[in-house]
């Protein structure tokens, strides 16, 4: 049986020890600032920069991984006999799971012996981060590439998001919010509480007064929909918001008695959307 290699991308916002340690691979989607050109990956700058860069008035855009690079990255492993199962950033958020896709397409065309299946994981940050930990887990009990596909693709649905923000002002230069909606949720101290849906974009499903309840609110969706709430691995990401995010796994602790959280930084390519301070809880759930 052929050796399959594990394909991810930056927008897992794992750490490179991290995918080092897991034995997977990962391109970088990149980006630069609107007064700049030039373009860095995703993880080449600090977090804490980064942020702080948001803060004093920089705003960023991104870009996708390319067909051309995910050719190279993909030829490079099937010229070594080796297959690829590639879990992609939700296709709701960036063009990149379609060009992996193509680019497996051109590769299987000239590389027919080999296998190359690329995986919508619906997922983003640490949401993709704990599917590709599943998926990981899958492969070690022995499970074969198309195995491990079709467990990734029945519960990439069950991979819960939920997320908050500190300042509205950045989903309204994305678009998810309006102009007004982001003056008068400054004014008052409005705190969204948002969501992935099952087509893997983001929803405003509610709104908190105050950071403190939209942490409480995170963890009320993990009290509700959790599968497993006293036993299922819980992956926290925050943009230069650490204290919060230990705030939010004391809450979980006290109410559950789960394991430590695996907590992430936001890397600046989904940073640059939702802004410093941003909060999410990741988790498998009865439901999406």
């Amino acid at each position: 049986m052929n050796e399959f290699v594990l394909f991810t991308d930056s927008c897992c916002d794992l750490s490179a020890e991290t995918l080092l340690d897991w034995n997977v691979k990962c391109l970088d989607l990149t980006f630069r600032f609107d007064d700049s050109d030039r373009e860095y990956q995703d993880k080449e700058l600090g977090s804490k920069v980064f942020y702080q860069m948001m803060r004093d008035g920089k705003s960023a855009k991104t870009s996708a991984i390319n067909i051309a690079q995910f050719k190279e990255a993909f030829e490079a492993e099937v010229k070594n006999g080796n297959d690829i199962l590639y879990l992609g950033f939700s296709s709701g958020l960036s063009t990149t799971y379609n060009s992996a896709r193509v680019a497996a397409e051109e590769l299987s065309e000239a590389y027919p012996e080999r296998k190359i299946i690329v995986v919508d994981s619906l997922c983003a940050s640490a949401g993709q981060a704990l599917l590709l930990s599943l998926a990981i887990e899958k492969k070690s009990e022995g499970a074969t590439i198309e195995e491990t596909a079709k467990f990734v693709e029945d519960h990439c649905l069950s991979i819960c998001h939920w997320f908050t923000v500190d300042d509205l002002e950045y989903l309204k230069r994305g678009g998810r919010v309006s102009p007004a909606v982001a003056f008068v949720g400054g004014l008052l101290g409005i705190k969204p509480v948002l969501h992935v849906d099952d087509e893997g974009h983001l929803i405003s499903v509610s709104k908190s007064r105050g950071r403190k309840a939209a942490i409480t609110a995170l963890a009320d969706r993990y009290s509700e929909l959790a599968l497993h709430p006293e036993s299922g691995k819980v992956f926290i990401s925050q943009a230069d918001c650490m204290d919060d995010a230990k705030e939010l796994e004391r809450i979980l602790v006290e109410r559950h008695k789960i394991d430590p959280a695996h907590i992430v930084d936001i890397g600046p390519v989904i940073g640059s959307h939702s802004g410093p301070g941003t909060l999410a809880l990741f988790f498998v759930g009865k439901k999406r």
